[in-house]
């Protein structure tokens, strides 16, 4: 579904991305760890071309998106949620779900609104509609971001550490989410910190050093390689395992 070949990317001198290559295949949930500046959220953004590539190759679905005539059909393709919600402060809940799809011309503004309050239920926000961002808890406001992806009905999710702005006691609510999307047969690149969750959530990890994907494996793969000083340094360091 998804391939990166060489893929690298720097800021001025600085080389942030230093040759990645990586395959995620449909029903795919890759869990990408690793230590703070090692450049897993830049990968990102430059797979959702938020940041530009300076070299190598995206392909989603056989169609290289680092060609920029695939940029549109990409933004329908793959949906991405933040760290930090990005919702839009001035818009209700409701406006902030159908804006993309209707801009875009997915949906009308009926269909659009029919499918938000579908997928408000399903996640228990649907009194929520007509709050805006502002009165809302980090747990609530992280799983409308979640509904405002999917409403563009995206093959393909990226999560940008989406519980490590949340209180504890709210992050179950984000990541029971996440589960059963995963159980819908989303497929889904997700980065975070939270160990526990992704070795139990995940289907493949990937561990990143310094720009560059050092270790890929199953869960009980990788995670079993601990008797390799790098990898138990990192992990100790996230959390006991």
């Amino acid at each position: 579904m998804l391939k990166i070949k060489d893929l690298k990317k720097d800021f001025g001198e600085k080389k942030v991305l230093k040759g990645i290559n990586l395959t995620v295949n449909k029903g795919d949930v890759l869990g990408i760890i690793g230590p703070s500046g090692c450049g897993k959220s830049t990968l990102l953004r430059c797979i959702n071309y938020l940041e530009k590539p300076t070299s190598g190759m995206i392909i989603l679905d056989n169609k290289e998106i680092t060609n920029k005539d695939n940029l549109a059909n990409l933004r329908k393709k793959v949906g991405m949620v933040f760290q930090h919600f990005n919702l839009f402060e001035n818009l209700k809940v409701i406006d902030n779900i159908i804006l993309a799809p209707v801009k875009l011309g997915l949906l009308n503004k009926k269909e659009a609104l029919i499918k938000a309050d579908e997928l408000l239920k399903k996640i228990g926000l649907e009194d929520k509609k007509d709050y805006y961002p502002r009165q809302l808890s980090g747990g609530q406001k992280q799983r409308i971001a979640i509904v405002r992806a999917l409403i563009m009905n995206p093959e393909l999710m990226l999560f940008d550490e989406p519980t490590s702005a949340l209180d504890p006691e709210m992050i179950g609510e984000v990541t029971s989410l996440m589960r059963q999307i995963a159980k819908e047969g989303m497929t889904m690149i997700v980065i975070s910190h939270e160990t526990n969750f992704i070795k139990n959530f995940a289907t493949r990890i990937a561990l990143m050093e310094d720009g560059q994907i050092t270790l890929e494996g199953t869960p009980k793969e990788l995670l079993g390689k601990l008797k390799k000083n790098k990898v138990k340094d990192f992990l100790s360091k996230v959390e006991n395992i």
